[in-house]
């Protein structure tokens, strides 16, 4: 009998649901949210009673029970920090994700919803490769002073996604492969992929490596600290300066890259020396991450929805780096198939669902 996965990824504004057929999309579904029906709660954690209520609608409007599921996968949170892998959602992990220890954030109500549903019927709660995923070696811990250390928060799920697809491309396994994947969206990580862990990665959160369309990227540090004792900004202010007004934001405008190509396509000059230093950026971090590797490197792997863009960005980082290794592009970050394949190589015997506690990275 084939395994039936649901697949819940909880976003700001939405909830993402997905039933799968093993690794054959069934039937899928985006409910939005209001920004009024989610101001309500004060907290993430409270949103759980008004999350589970429209899963449970739309399975029941679909004909489906929880009984139907040989597991229910959710996206993974901000919890310790953890390798890679499937983990199956016990109460240490429920803890951490209640809460919000190490970080509020939507993708906390994953494992919550999972298990909820799950509970009493001996269907596995799972998730797979949170932002948290450490794998670091440790040396690429340093940061050059001890009051601060490199952290690995980074675009995890959908980097080992397209890994796994780039290995099966090349007719190998992920584990015996090494790659530079460089994720491109909102904000951009770009990951040493060795032997089936990331052994070196920028911290994509917080703004790390290159500029993206919202965030500043790593910037001068005198420049960084002179800005922060001019007196012109308050911490906050700053903190928005790094995250959410910096990068494309900040020199034009707009975090949209198709009106930015448009711009281009239009004969903006400004706009494409900008959105070309952005491709510089990545291209440059990609040749640091292939000298993580000593330049052992199967390919690189260009994705997000920026990879969508083979006008411009694309052609441009590959111009940078393809001497280094072949260039594949898996445009979009498609987070449910991801998590449904995660289910299914447990289901199928091919992984093992890892406990939590066992695993935490000790830092």
């Amino acid at each position: 009998m084939r395994a039936t996965i649901l697949v819940i990824n909880p976003g700001s504004t939405s909830t993402k649901l997905a039933v799968f057929k093993e690794d054959e999309l069934f039937l899928e579904q985006t409910l939005r949210h209001e920004a009024s029906q989610i101001n309500q709660f004060e907290r993430v954690v409270d949103q759980f009673a008004f999350r589970k209520e429209i899963i449970l609608g739309f399975l029941g409007e679909s004909g489906l029970d929880i009984t139907d599921f040989s597991a229910v996968i959710g996206r993974g949170g901000l919890v310790k920090p953890i390798p890679g892998g499937v983990y199956q959602v016990d109460e240490a992990m429920l803890t951490d994700l209640r809460t919000g220890i190490y970080g509020e954030h939507a993708s906390n109500l994953g494992a919550i919803l999972a298990a909820s549903l799950v509970k009493g019927t001996g269907i596995p709660a799972l998730i797979a490769d949170p932002v948290v995923v450490d794998e670091l070696c440790p040396i690429a811990r340093y940061s050059g002073h001890p009051l601060i250390q490199r952290k690995s928060i980074f675009h995890a799920l959908n980097q080992k996604a397209v890994a796994r697809s780039a290995a099966r491309e090349l007719g190998k396994a992920y584990e015996s492969c090494n790659f530079v994947v460089a994720h491109m969206g909102g904000g951009i990580s770009i990951g040493a992929h060795q032997r089936g862990q990331v052994v070196d990665v920028n911290n994509a959160l917080d703004g790390d490596g290159p500029f993206s369309p919202e965030r500043s990227g790593t910037l001068p540090l005198t420049g960084l600290v002179d800005l922060c004792f001019s007196g012109k900004f308050s911490l906050p202010q700053l903190k928005r300066k790094l995250k959410g007004e910096g990068g494309l934001v900040a020199y034009l405008g707009t975090n949209s890259a198709m009106d930015i190509q448009q711009r281009i396509r239009s004969g903006d000059a400004q706009a494409e020396e900008v959105y070309h230093a952005m491709a510089y950026q990545v291209g440059k971090t990609i040749g640091q991450m292939a000298a993580v590797l000593k330049g052992q490197v199967d390919a690189i792997v260009l994705t997000g929805g920026l990879a969508y863009d083979d006008q411009f960005l694309v052609p441009w980082i590959t111009q940078m780096v393809h001497f280094l290794a072949p260039v594949k592009v898996f445009p979009g970050g498609d987070e449910e198939q991801a998590l449904a394949q995660a289910a299914l190589r447990v289901l199928q015997g091919k992984e093992e669902g890892k406990h939590y506690l066992e695993n935490v990275i000790r830092q």
